[in-house]
């Protein structure tokens, strides 16, 4: 597993530990966001005999074959990459390099050992400024608007051309804005909840109609490893909570779940951004059984209780 020490991939592990899988997590503890914080993922599951992490950028071709030689890697979830639409447009150079030349690395020890199955995470920022809603699988979606969401496009091509070369069995998953505990610092829910339990003023795009499609990790943990339990030649998957909520609904969720009003500091729309996602998830429900339950109220409420936890203010 790449990126195993990030969010998803953290609640990944614990998913698996509980079911008695072997993992060899692969993460680099790079500075985007403050590595400790991925340490803090860790450090339980560096405590379990099945478990191995291995400190290594996905880039560096010689770790990667060193890795693969070490240990019997029978399924690749690849989680890492370079993440965040904004900060792709600063740092376009950075994000090629992270998630298309790391994802093709992966793919070539996939090829090299003769997995048996390579789990992609895109995401939903490959559909654009599409306007068909809900977002389907069969829509187009070569009109990418950020370097980001350029890159896991790219993946997702060259996921299949492995695929269709070497008959490596790929899924690939377009996540639709994860949140719930160890969220990122940087993403929203995360920032908004901070600024909103500090009384500081949280950045508002637009006039708050932008709506997204928030998944709760648990869902997509269900959804993941519905996955890995069915593999398929090559298939690509939306997986998100298949609703949607605006910006200003999702502020006011978050009042009433914290308790206090938010300060708002209103701001232009960021290039890049698109005015909505929603996923279409019928084609992974007759798949793979996915069914995604969690509400917004339930899942901020979740990710606020963890949140009090860990910053002490309970």
């Amino acid at each position: 597993m790449t990126g195993g020490a990030g969010f998803i991939g953290s609640h990944l592990v614990d998913r698996l530990l509980e079911q008695g899988a072997e993992i060899v997590c692969v993460d680099h503890f790079n500075d985007f966001y403050n590595p400790e914080i991925k340490r803090s993922n860790v450090r339980d599951h560096i405590k379990s005999a099945r478990y191995r992490l291995v400190e290594a950028d996905i880039r560096d071709t010689e770790a990667m074959s060193q890795t693969f030689a070490t240990y019997p890697i029978d399924k690749i979830v690849h989680l890492a990459a370079r993440a965040g639409v904004r900060p792709s447009i600063d740092d376009p150079l950075l994000y090629e390099d992270v998630n298309i030349k790391g994802t093709l690395c992966l793919l070539e020890q996939a090829r090299r050992h003769r997995v048996s199955q390579f789990i992609f995470a895109s995401s939903s920022s490959v559909y654009g400024a599409n306007t068909k809603t809900p977002f389907s699988e069969e829509d187009r979606i070569d009109r990418t608007v950020s370097p980001y969401a350029a890159t896991k496009y790219a993946g997702e091509l060259m996921c299949y051309t492995y695929n269709h070369l070497h008959g490596i069995p790929t899924t690939c998953l377009r996540f639709f804005t994860v949140y719930g505990p160890r969220q990122r610092p940087e993403m929203a829910i995360h920032k908004f909840a901070q600024h909103i339990h500090e009384g500081k003023a949280i950045p508002f795009y637009g006039n708050g109609s932008t709506a997204r499609d928030y998944t709760f990790i648990d869902d997509i943990m269900d959804g993941l490893l519905a996955a890995l339990d069915r593999p398929f030649p090559y298939e690509v998957f939306n997986l998100g909570e298949s609703s949607t909520v605006t910006l200003k609904e999702l502020v006011e969720t978050l009042e009433r779940v914290i308790g206090k009003k938010a300060v708002i500091q209103p701001m232009d729309m960021q290039p890049g951004d698109v005015e909505i996602t929603f996923a279409d998830v019928s084609k992974a429900r007759k798949l793979l059984g996915y069914s995604p339950s969690t509400s917004i109220t339930k899942g901020l409420t979740l990710f606020n209780e963890w949140y009090v936890r860990t910053k002490g203010l309970s």
